[in-house]
Order: C-alpha cells, then structure tokens, then sequence
C-alpha cells in the first residue's frame, strides 16, 4: 500500500546528546559516566587522590595578583569540560562557575581549584539524576545565596533548584549582573 512505512524498534533509549540513559522498571537514571571517565584520563587524574568536596570551602577565589600564571588554554579546558557534566551534575555547578571567572588571567591557585573539581569527580563518577515512575507532581523550588561572597567584586551568587515530587527537573547558580549601591542622608531638624 502506498502512503504507509514500518518504523523499526530501535530499541531502548541507551544514550541521548551524550548522557547516558538507563530505563529501569522503576524508574529512569540519567549520567556521564562515561563522559566523566574520558576527562579523567584526558586530563591524567586516574591516580590522583579523591576529595569529597568540589571546593574547598576555606578559601575564597579572587584574581591572585601575585600568583604564577597558568597556560590559558589548559585552563579554559579544564573548566570547558567539566561544564558540560553539569547537565546532570548539579553538584559541581557552583564549583564550576567560580573557576569559569578566572579564565581570561588564570593563575596556579585557579588551577588548583580547576584540579580539585575532577577529583572530586573522580572520587563519584557513577553519580546521575533518578528519576523515579512515581513520586508525585507537588512543585518545590530552593533558593540560596551567599551575602556578597564574591571577594573581587562583592557580588552575590545564587543558586536554585526545583524539584517535580522527588525529582530534580531545574538548577542553576549565576552571579548577579551589578550592585546597587545607595547613600543615606539623615537631615537634623
């Protein structure tokens, strides 16, 4: 019969735009896991040690002034790669966007920290999003922000989630574009 085509069974949805997909009877996990492990090895982390953390808390980021610059486009690698696990990787969105600042004049500290990002990765390739067949459509959103964390120029940093049920569908962390500054005048009378 003109007019009609068979579509064939392609089978399960394994991998879509380079995140890995497995469809389970209960529930769909999405990762990078393979994506995680070629930047492992690109950039020769496989025997580093692991770090729980993305970011070391203690320290905070600016400009080191007096630092030893690093080869720029390392640099900008080391952050450009690890930006695009952050599709399924809320964990280092945050860590990521701090390091992505200092890719015009990266010194050994921005490095270091660039470093600690993939150890951390090493340390929890495996991990994904789970979305689960059941859990309910109630939407919650988080939001958060440092006061004025930024040390170079003293903007704030926001961060957000929402959440479908128990399932993580939006995320972000952004720096705020400009400060609003203001004077008090108090008149006598």
């Amino acid at each position: 019969m003109q007019g009609k085509f068979e579509m064939s069974m392609m089978g399960e949805l394994t991998f879509f735009l380079g995140l890995q997909v497995k469809q389970l009877k209960d529930g769909t996990f999405i990762s990078q896991t393979k994506y995680t492990r070629d930047l492992m090895k690109k950039f020769g982390m496989e025997e580093k040690s692991s770090v729980k953390i993305p970011m070391n808390t203690s320290v905070k980021m600016d400009m080191d002034a007096d630092g030893k610059p690093v080869d720029q486009t390392r640099y900008r690698a080391l952050i450009g790669l690890p930006l695009y696990l952050t599709a399924s990787r809320p964990d280092i969105t945050f860590a990521v966007g701090v390091c992505a600042r200092f890719q015009s004049a990266p010194k050994e500290s921005h490095m270091t920290a660039a470093k600690r990002i993939l150890r951390y990765l090493k340390g929890c390739q495996e991990v994904g999003l789970w979305y689960p067949k059941e859990g309910g459509f109630k939407l919650i959103g988080y939001s958060d922000s440092d006061y004025a964390g930024c040390g170079v120029d003293r903007k704030i940093t926001l961060g957000t989630c929402q959440m479908l049920g128990n399932m993580l569908i939006s995320w972000f962390s952004k720096k705020q574009n400009s400060i609003a500054t203001s004077t008090v005048t108090r008149i006598h009378t």
